[in-house]
């Protein structure tokens, strides 16, 4: 997909239509890719939901979605091995997590200065003696 959104700036040449026609492209082309991959994953997997179990049928199966385990979009092996199917809820609840737990790791160059889990023992054994 980044190659093909390469190639297609390169042919731009910066009026507005072309970069018009050049999103409508790109949406085209990843409903496309989705649309195949949703395919493949719901004729290989049985449709329940990997994360709360429920069952999906008839109008109710748009609710499943396909997730991709290495939020990566372009690693669709042939045997579906990135994917696993999650309705809609627990979906944006697996992608919400990591948007929490990404807020929580704040800068990695500043030193951890919380006590460890044996520190906080080692004071607790002292004040009992």
């Amino acid at each position: 997909m980044i190659e093909y959104l390469r190639e297609v700036s390169k042919k731009q040449d910066g009026n507005k239509d072309s970069g018009d026609s050049f999103v409508a492209d790109v949406r085209r082309e990843r409903r496309e890719l989705e649309k195949g991959y949703r395919e493949r994953a719901l004729k290989m997997y049985p449709w329940v939901c990997g994360r709360c179990g429920r069952d999906f049928a008839g109008k109710r199966l748009r609710e499943l979605t396909v997730h991709h385990r290495d939020h990566n979009h372009d690693n669709n092996p042939p045997d579906g091995s990135n994917w696993e199917l999650l309705c809609l809820y627990c979906h944006e609840n697996e992608h919400a997590r990591n948007k929490v737990a990404d807020a929580y790791v704040g800068d990695a160059s500043a030193p951890d200065t919380r006590p460890t889990l044996s520190a906080k023992l080692g004071d607790l054994l002292k004040g009992r003696k």
